[in-house]
């Protein structure tokens, strides 16, 4: 089938939906993290205004780890001055990319790929990221905290599955996204890569009821989120792009 006639079907309802990887991975248990390669365990001193899911987002790690290393209970609370545990991810892996066929994500190995010279700033993809989603009516703030949790605003990072760039988009999305753009996107450009990444979140946001869900659909499908509702790992997903998000509101900027 020749380039045009699969943007025409996947218009139709067949469009596969790219899921976004995340930094921060479940894999090791709490009693393991220190022992395996994927987890160093760092000891921090609760300040305040500290929360589990926004130092696990500082530190790149699962809140859900955090919490059941530490202790911390249902209601995960800190106590300024306690000296807690954080297994920070050392060794990373991405959920393979979901089609909205797919109903449940599993852990692939990612591989970043050594930075050329060629490699955009992060500031420059910050930048980009920003005017892309102005452009296309998009939350430059939303926009910005996924790329971070996907790739750290970082062009040299390819999945194991095959997502490329700083918004990891799988290559059957970037011909999805080529529709909307009106031209095939390169995903290996910066500029390309970060259109389509912004494109697919302003067409999640038409697919799905509010912004928890629409992040939901860029990890996990809109079709799987649609029939079964959010997984466990994807609630950790959104609750860390939204912490990132609130981070980036108050002015945090990595780049």
């Amino acid at each position: 089938m020749d380039f045009h006639r699969r943007l025409r079907s996947w218009r139709l309802g067949a469009a596969p939906l790219a899921t976004v990887a995340a930094l921060l991975v479940s894999t090791a248990a709490p009693g393991q993290a220190a022992e395996g390669s994927h987890r160093r365990i760092v000891s921090y001193t609760v300040r305040p205004g500290d929360t589990a899911t926004g130092l696990a987002v500082r530190f790149h790690a699962w809140t859900d780890e955090l919490i059941r290393l530490n202790h911390l209970g249902s209601a995960a609370m800190l106590y300024v001055g306690d000296r807690i545990r954080i297994p920070v991810v050392i060794e990373r892996t991405r959920p393979t990319r979901h089609h909205a066929a797919h109903q449940t994500p599993h852990q692939t190995a990612h591989h970043p790929s050594p930075p050329s010279w060629r490699d955009p700033s992060r500031a420059t993809i910050r930048r980009l990221i920003i005017d892309t989603a102005r452009r296309h009516d998009v939350d430059p703030s939303l926009a910005l905290a996924i790329s971070w949790q996907e790739a750290g605003w970082q062009m040299h990072h390819t999945s194991s599955a095959g997502a490329i760039g700083a918004m990891q988009v799988m290559p059957d999305t970037g011909l999805w996204m080529s529709l909307y753009a009106g031209r095939r996107l390169d995903l290996r450009s910066t500029r390309d890569n970060i259109t389509a990444g912004v494109l697919l979140i302003r067409v999640l946001r038409d697919m799905t009821h509010g912004q928890r869900e629409q992040i939901a659909a860029y990890y996990q499908g809109v079709g799987s989120v649609q029939r079964g509702g959010l997984l466990a790992e994807t609630r950790h997903y959104v609750a860390n792009v939204k912490a990132i998000k609130r981070s980036l509101h108050h002015g945090w900027n990595p780049a």
